[in-house]
């Protein structure tokens, strides 16, 4: 389990844009990497749009923000256009990032146990170390909590 502090597990995951991510790319900058279960569910889209909002504060502050999910590049890409996403999307369909971070965990709903994706925001600072993790945080005030946490 990681822990503050920590250092962020590396990954090389595929973007929007068919283009190779890695988490290094934004060494020297604040990162907010976000995790989610899947592209045009109403939860996601709702936190996806919320970020959308306020990216240009987060980009005020030099803080680049980042999703992920097991969807495929296509689907992000219809899920960046329909809805107008400016920040990185990464496609984790092989769970490399989302094993890695420990999201991938047990979800109960309406009875039925499977295995999932649990919405998850870190805050990763300049040097790659955990500075936040915020599990299984609410999609419409995730964006303006992260945006508290770095006033």
């Amino acid at each position: 389990m990681l822990k503050l502090y920590d250092q962020a597990p590396e990954f090389t995951l595929t973007d929007k844009n068919g283009h190779p991510v890695s988490l290094s790319d934004f060494r020297g900058k604040k990162v907010v990497l976000y995790f989610y279960p899947k592209d045009n569910t109403p939860g996601c889209t709702r936190q996806a749009c919320a970020f959308a909002a306020s990216y240009a504060a987060f980009r005020e502050k030099n803080v680049e923000v980042i999703g992920i999910s097991k969807d495929s590049v296509a689907s992000h890409v219809r899920f960046a256009e329909k809805y107008g996403l400016p920040f990185v999307l990464l496609s984790d369909p092989e769970r490399q990032a989302i094993e890695a971070y420990g999201v991938w965990q047990e979800k109960k709903m309406c009875g039925k146990v499977s295995m999932g994706v649990v919405r998850t925001t870190f805050l990763i600072d300049e040097e790659g170390k955990i500075a936040k993790i915020m599990p299984k945080v609410k999609p419409d005030t995730n964006a303006a909590e992260i945006l508290a946490e770095l006033a």
